[in-house]
């Protein structure tokens, strides 16, 4: 008979840590929440101080049943959930659906499943903090009130399955922001004129930088002729030579919020699937003989600090693989820490950085192991020594007309011998070498080329925009990001264009009457105020009740004012322009879940609905009969297909165009590469420049 029962959230989690206790220990799964506030009602008591009423989860009975089974047997039980206000909040329930004492030393708490983190936990169980139960209770709380209150208006005035919450109505807020911002936007024109230089049998760039040594622009054609017109001839004398040597710092290790922002630029994924791949990595993978191993530490973080344990191994490993230079000197200044982070535990890290990616390749899938290679790398060069850049900056001068050419090599590589952070652009610190220029020497231009350009708005939100932008303004926290994402998503107020949001006109709809009824909700300071308040619960500084009767004593009122004047918004389905081939009526656009669609307008009597065709102006190249269009696959692929199927099969991933290969007259398509787009053939070597 095992005589110690632990209680953690998953299977995969319970198989790592069983191997680790021996035999005394029985691990079994709650799998997450066994209580939580009931579906059907608000489930909390307003004119009892918020009392909230937990009910056990539906279908979790035979869960519970079997815990309760196994603690009746056991000598002392430990309740090892995740160590969050989440973990907390589900070690609460457990200790209270079976009975525990929450002041005993019940709870177990480790940042990483590793043997010597486990053994050393159990070392020092502890009562429940009930100042984190307390915080995430308040946060699901505040949640309830709003959803519970405003989600069943919305459906009332728009629409059925709407909803509203405090996080995502900012999230929606800050996209519709952005995308009124683009549509105001004025383009202001500007020109740069680049020009091509020799010294000798060398040559080089560079760029018009101003007039009688002061930085210049040039905002017309004009001005742009009449600094040609001031160059005479094409000697320029070198005036002056600046050489500087310049460090690179490397970036911290990851937080969930930088994680998520690093996997989507140079990953490409989603912040969910970033999250659902982290938890595997986090749980435990099986490594066959040394059996199943945690590989990274605990995945919801906004800390990056580094245990010294951690350090010294990573120290020990960078001196023996690249040698002593390339360790970060002991004496460095201890990472900045956010204003904002909770710091509960470290960064994001490998449990052991001896477990490089290459050893794991055959017990990890082709995503985990990227992600895992991700996390080790930037782990790694954290603690790698900072890269020494050589600058060079000369000035090239023809009357009252300067020229600047800039350089960079570097002298040093330090951590970028590992890894260097990805950009929300995709524009990467590129080496740039200039010939020995001296002062006083001469160069010649041979080509000089002046180009005409305009402002460009602000982008849109990408994922990993959104989330740096909501971590910023302290909107959410580490384990809210991607839940936020994905339900704007869900509920149809967003769409990707390009991987960038774009507010859909329900989306549009839901915000003026949120913006209208219930400003305070969308109001990022107000939002943030709230974090901030759930923080000082945590703290213990204030109690859980008081901040959400703050909060509700003023939400109250702008209900009721919404009750009474909020009106009935009619969403008008758009003409589709053709007939229902089943009964003659129009069809209509509709917006569903995963976009719009055609539908017809005698529903419910007809029930036709199909796909709206984007054709793509390309004829079929394999039957020359039919029309390229563009399709989705079931798991959202943009992939393009003939019309004519299933009588013809073709289909591509990469987007045919119009033109046909000069070289052998086979189809052209534009291949999405990491940085831009390149026209390459189907049926040759042919490429066009990358457009970025």
């Amino acid at each position: 008979m095992s005589e110690y029962l632990v209680i953690v959230e998953s299977p995969a989690k319970a198989k790592t840590i069983e191997r680790y206790l021996g035999k005394k220990y029985k691990v079994k799964a709650s799998m997450g929440h066994v209580r939580d506030l009931p579906k059907s009602q608000m489930g909390v008591d307003i004119e009892n101080s918020y009392e909230p009423k937990y009910i056990t989860i539906r279908g979790k009975g035979p869960v519970l049943k079997e815990l309760k089974t196994a603690a009746k047997k056991a000598k002392k039980i430990y309740l090892a959930a995740d160590p969050d206000r989440e973990g907390e909040a589900i070690a609460w329930h457990l200790a209270h659906s079976l009975d525990l004492d929450t002041s005993s030393d019940c709870r177990v708490v480790f940042n990483e499943i590793t043997k010597d983190a486990i053994k050393e936990s159990f070392k020092h169980p502890r009562p429940i903090n009930m100042n984190l139960v307390d915080a995430q209770q308040a946060r699901r709380i505040l949640d309830r009130l709003v959803g519970y209150n405003i989600s069943p208006l919305l459906w009332k005035k728009v629409k059925k399955g709407l909803s509203a919450g405090r996080v995502q109505s900012v999230a929606l807020r800050l996209i519709i922001d952005r995308e009124k911002e683009i549509s105001l936007f004025k383009p202001e024109e500007y020109w740069t004129i680049e020009a091509q230089f020799s010294k000798g049998a060398t040559s080089f760039s560079a760029s018009f930088y101003g007039k009688n040594g002061k930085k210049t622009a040039l905002k017309s054609e004009e001005e742009v002729k009449a600094t040609l017109a001031a160059i005479k001839g094409n000697s320029f004398e070198i005036a002056s030579v600046t050489k500087k040597e310049r460090k690179r710092n490397p970036a911290p290790p990851f937080t969930t919020s930088s994680l998520q922002q690093e996997a989507a630029r140079k990953l490409n994924f989603r912040a969910k699937k970033t999250m659902m791949l982290a938890q595997q990595l986090y749980e435990g993978i099986d490594l066959g003989k040394e059996g199943t191993v945690g590989l990274i530490t605990y995945m919801r973080t906004d800390s990056t600090r580094i245990s010294e344990i951690a350090q010294k191994e990573a120290r020990e490993f960078i001196e023996s693989t690249h040698g002593k230079e390339y360790t970060k000197a002991t004496e460095a200044k201890k990472e900045k820490k956010s204003s904002k982070a909770q710091d509960a535990h470290e960064a994001i890290r490998p449990t052991s950085v001896l477990k490089e990616p290459g050893m794991l390749k055959e017990f990890l899938s082709r995503d985990q192991l990227r992600l895992y290679k991700l996390i080790w790398e930037r782990f790694l060069a954290s603690q790698m020594s900072s890269a020494v850049i050589d600058t060079v900056s000369a000035d090239l001068v023809n009357g009252d007309i300067t020229f600047r050419a800039t350089g960079s090599k570097v002298k040093f590589q330090g951590f970028m011998k590992v890894y260097i952070e990805g950009s929300d652009d995709g524009q990467e610190e590129k080496e740039k070498q200039l010939p020995n220029l001296e002062k006083g020497d001469t160069a010649i231009s041979e080509n000089i080329e002046p180009k005409q350009h305009f402002t460009q708005p602000p982008p849109r939100y990408t994922e990993a925009r959104l989330v740096k932008t909501l971590e910023e303004l302290g909107i959410g926290r580490p384990s809210t990001f991607a839940p936020t994402l994905d339900t704007i998503q869900k509920r149809g107020y967003v769409s990707l264009d390009n991987k960038r949001f774009v507010p859909t006109e329900l989306g549009e709809i839901v915000h003026e009457l949120m913006k209208e009824f219930f400003s305070d909700i969308i109001d990022v300071e107000f939002t943030a105020k709230m974090e901030k308040d759930l923080d000082h619960v945590e703290d213990g500084q204030v109690e859980w009740a008081e901040v959400i009767d703050e909060f509700y004593r003023g939400f109250e009122q702008h209900l009721v004012k919404a009750e009474e004047e909020m009106e009935k918004v009619e969403i008008k389905d758009e003409p589709a322009g053709e007939d229902c081939e089943n009964c003659g009526s129009p069809m209509v656009f509709k917006m569903g879940r995963y976009g719009k669609f055609m539908a017809c307008s005698n529903f419910p009597d007809c029930r036709n609905t199909k796909a709206i065709v984007k054709e793509i102006g390309v004829k079929c190249p394999r039957c020359n009969e039919g029309n390229i269009i563009e399709r989705k696959s079931k798991k959202r692929r943009i992939f393009y297909g003939c019309d004519r199927f299933p009588e013809c099969d073709f289909l591509s991933w990469d987007k045919p165009i119009e033109r046909k290969c000069p070289k052998c007259e086979q189809m052209l398509v534009e291949k999405k590469l990491k940085k831009g787009v390149q026209i390459q053939c189907t049926g040759c070597d042919y490429k066009e420049e990358t457009q970025v």
